[in-house]
């Protein structure tokens, strides 16, 4: 179902970052994972606004999260809704316009690389052994966050296709 152009417009002004960018990303555009309407719409404002207001409130710890790892560039913490017996979330703590990873430019090699260190990092500290990564990347892979973040899954047997 296609949006009207006041709600993709109601969307579209309703998060900003910190560079006054749209906090959704294209999802407003071209949604594929649900069946919008109106009151969903509404619902998926308020769930994106809140999570990327929570998450750079939880960066600054100016709200409680399981921490399980930090250093000077990436924070993890277990997820409020996990798929996994274990499942971690490792966030940039600053995010520098990387909504996605298909987003990347030259500057966030670094952070990049970081990120997957961190990964193999927390994996040795919680001996979580054998795990999945998951990085969504846009609609079509139901990325629902547009603040790019790294999806440890551990503790359970996986299945293949994920999909």
């Amino acid at each position: 179902m296609k949006m009207s152009d006041e709600e993709e417009r109601a969307i579209a002004a309703a998060g900003k970052d910190e560079n006054g960018d749209s906090i959704f990303g294209e999802f407003y555009i071209n949604i594929t994972c649900a069946v919008i309407t109106s009151t969903t719409i509404t619902y998926a404002a308020i769930i994106y606004i809140l999570h990327f207001f929570f998450s750079g409130k939880i960066v600054r710890k100016e709200i409680k999260a399981d921490i399980v790892y930090e250093d000077d560039k990436v924070l993890a913490f277990n997820d409020i809704n996990p798929q996994a017996p274990v499942h971690i979330l490792v966030i940039p703590k600053i995010r520098d316009g990387l909504t996605r990873l298909s987003k990347a430019e030259e500057k966030h090699k670094e952070i990049l690389g970081h990120l997957m260190w961190a990964v193999a990092e927390i994996v040795r500290k919680n001996n979580l052994g054998d795990f999945r990564l998951v990085v969504n990347n846009g609609p079509e892979a139901c990325q629902s966050v547009y603040y790019l973040h790294l999806h440890i899954l551990a503790k359970r047997q996986m299945k293949w296709p994920p999909g």
